[in-house]
This record gives C-alpha cells, sequence and structure tokens, in this order.
C-alpha cells in the first residue's frame, strides 16, 4: 500500500483521536463534544470550519488557487443505542451509547486527510470536508442538505466512504449504480371489536387479522415485484392484548422495506397500504397503514466510480479494488446527498476472518491499521480531482 508518509506519521494522533470518540459516543444530533473535537482540529490545521448545519454538523472548506471547482468529502459522526461488549481501555463510557457502525473511524479519516490536505495544499481548487450527524435512521444528511449545504459549500461532486467487515484491511470494494438499498418503516393500526375469548364469535379478532395481513405481505416481493428487481418486507413488530381471556380491540404490526429503486419502493407503499385494508375489511374490521421512506436508494454515479477506483487502485493495486461490489440491502443516508450531487460511496476494508465482527454488533471495533490508508485515499482523491496546472 502507498501510504501518504506525511499521514502515516500521524498514525498514532489519528488513532488517539478515534479511540477518544469511541470511548464517548453521542447519538444522532447530539453530537455535541465530537463536533467540537471536529472543529477544534480542523480550526487547529487552517481550515475553515462553519458548525451548526443540520445541527451538529460541522464543514471544513480548504481553498488553493482561485480555480472554481469545488469536491466534498463526507464523513459521518453519530452513535448507535446500545451497549458495548467490548472491555478494551476505549470502550465506551455510556451506558446505552456505542459506536457499533465505524462512524468514530470515519471520522478520524477524514480528519487525517484534512490535516494533510491543509498542510501541503498541493491541489487547485476547494475541498469541502463534511462531517455529518445522525446517520443511524435519524436523517442527518436530509437535515444538512435542507439547511442549505450545497447552497453554502457547492460542490461538482461528492464522496463518500464506509468500513466494510469481512473485506482485508488494504482493499475497496464499490459498483457503479445501485449500491445500496432504500429503506423505509411501517405501522399497521388495526381495528377489531373486543370479546370475552371464550365467545370469539361476539367480536371481531385484531390478531386474526393481523396473521392474515403477516402473511399476505409475504406475496408482494413474489408475486408483485419483478424477479430481477430485489426487494425485502420484514414484519418485525406484532403487538395486540393484556390478558388471556381477551380477545383485544386493536393490534399492531411494525416493519421494515427495503429496495433498490424508487419505483419500487412506492409500490411496495402502494401494496402495504391495499392490503391491509382490504383484509381488515374482508375480516369485519379495519386498519390503516403508515408507510414512511426514510432513506432513497443510494445510486452511484459511474463517471465517479471509475474515478474513484482508479485513484484507489494507484494506492493499493488494481487487484485490491473490487469495481464490481455486493449490493447491500442496508440503507445509508448519504444516498440524500447523491440526489442533490453526483459522486460515489466507496467501501474499504475492516478486516476479514473471524476478527472481523460485523457491524451493529456489541463486540464491534474499527480497526485502527485502515485509518492511515483512508486518509491517503481521501488525499489523493482531491489532490487528482483538483490536480494543479502543470504549466
Amino acid at each position: 500500500m502507498k501510504i501518504e508518509p506525511l499521514i502515516a506519521a500521524a498514525a498514532a494522533e489519528l488513532t488517539a483521536i478515534r479511540r477518544d470518540i469511541h470511548a464517548h459516543p453521542e447519538l444522532g444530533f447530539e453530537e455535541e463534544r465530537t463536533s467540537t473535537i471536529v472543529a477544534q482540529k480542523l480550526k487547529e490545521w487552517g481550515c475553515e470550519v462553519t458548525t451548526g448545519i443540520g445541527k451538529t454538523g460541522v464543514v471544513g472548506t480548504i481553498r488553493v488557487g482561485n480555480n472554481p471547482r469545488a469536491i466534498g468529502l463526507r464523513a459521518d459522526m453519530d452513535a448507535l443505542p446500545m451497549d458495548e461488549l467490548n472491555t478494551f481501555d476505549h470502550r465506551s463510557t455510556h451506558k446505552g451509547r456505542m459506536h457499533a457502525c465505524g462512524h468514530d473511524g470515519h471520522t478520524a479519516m477524514l480528519l487525517g486527510a484534512a490535516k494533510y490536505l491543509a498542510a501541503t495544499r498541493n491541489f487547485d481548487g476547494t475541498v469541502h470536508l463534511i462531517f455529518q450527524p445522525a446517520e443511524e435512521g435519524r436523517g442527518g444528511a436530509e437535515a444538512m442538505v435542507k439547511d442549505g449545504l450545497f447552497q453554502k459549500f457547492p460542490c461538482e461532486t461528492i464522496f463518500g466512504m464506509h468500513n466494510r467487515p469481512k473485506l482485508d484491511v488494504g482493499k475497496f470494494a464499490i459498483r457503479s449504480g445501485p449500491q445500496m438499498a432504500g429503506g423505509g418503516l411501517f405501522d399497521i393500526h388495526i381495528t377489531g371489536k373486543g370479546a370475552h375469548g371464550a365467545r370469539p364469535e361476539t367480536g371481531i379478532d385484531p390478531v386474526i387479522i393481523a396473521t392474515q395481513i403477516i402473511s399476505a405481505l409475504q406475496s408482494v416481493v413474489s408475486r408483485n415485484v419483478a424477479p430481477l428487481d430485489s426487494a425485502v418486507i420484514s414484519v418485525t413488530q406484532m403487538h395486540s392484548g393484556d390478558a388471556y381471556n381477551v380477545i383485544p380491540q386493536e393490534a399492531v404490526l411494525r416493519g421494515t422495506i427495503r429496495a433498490f429503486r424508487n419505483e419500487t419502493m412506492a409500490l411496495i407503499k402502494e401494496r402495504i397500504e391495499t392490503i391491509s385494508s382490504g383484509i381488515a375489511q374482508t375480516l369485519g374490521g379495519s386498519a390503516k397503514a403508515d408507510v414512511r421512506i426514510t432513506f432513497p436508494p443510494l445510486v452511484n454515479d459511474k463517471d465517479a466510480v471509475k474515478f474513484i477506483a482508479d485513484v484507489a487502485a494507484e494506492i493499493v493495486g488494481p487487484e485490491n479494488m473490487n469495481r464490481e461490489g455486493p449490493f447491500v440491502m442496508a440503507s445509508e443516508d448519504f444516498s440524500y446527498m447523491l440526489e442533490q450531487v453526483p459522486g460515489a460511496f466507496i467501501n474499504i476494508g475492516n478486516g476479514g476472518g473471524e476478527g472481523g465482527c460485523e457491524v451493529h454488533n456489541p463486540s464491534y471495533d474499527f480497526n485502527d491499521e485502515a485509518l492511515t490508508l483512508g486518509a491517503t485515499l481521501w488525499a489523493r482523491v482531491v489532490e487528482t480531482r483538483l490536480a494543479k496546472d502543470p504549466r
């Protein structure tokens, strides 16, 4: 791997920053301490700093020369609402909060690039270093966009990066077009008629209605979605009743939907609403489905993919740059930014084998060995995209 020497020299500092953030995790839109650390480091290294974008978001800007071209690099900062099971010294100091997705590492990698770029300034144009809050389902990217992110910090293209467990450190993966699924949540409120458990004929059982709705929803992907168009509907909660001998009045179903096309997301939304209402009515009750699309699909721009893949291949070798990476059914709200500005989202290896613990797991930790590689990729992306005129 061709790690930039100045970035390699900062490895211990980046590791310390990453582990400090890991030990003090903050949930979405609550990243006050993390944002303060990011802003202080950016200022210390000579970047322009803007805080409060999307509530707790931070943007660092480095301008060199008079070239009007500008690009954006994005990292997320928030943690997850879960307890950590690790026992190392930098484990979470806050019960019920944990950096279980590697956002601490993403933040440290972009800070490493910021330090290098601010010191060397070996490019011509502007780079906006975007530190986003609230990626974990709380709408941080959308909040930044609505807060005028790209009006205040115009970008011709934007790039994001996420660690990938089970992929060896020193490897990258990406793909053109849809890469990560759009995501949605649903609540189905079912109303029947309460009755004594021994006299079901006097009531309308919402539990029976709920089970029929659950069964029917399993046909949506197999019979309404085209076979070559992937989608998932998962009913993950069912709530009804309080007593053994009472047929309840109401039931509630909740779950999630995923698909790689906005059109498919819309189709699934319509089918959930129609099926729920129709089955409930057939069985004598009523149902109201509330389906909310929380993330659009993440769609990479073809030219941006080729560009960042070529840059990565120069660093780690073509054999370690997978340009046909896997589709991922999980969602990522960087998709909101990609709807506004063309760009690409690349995966960096976090470590394979038995040690490659999956994200959102209480034993997960970001692999510090990837910090200098990620920072080097960001630095090379800027220096290549905004290369100085050789004349």
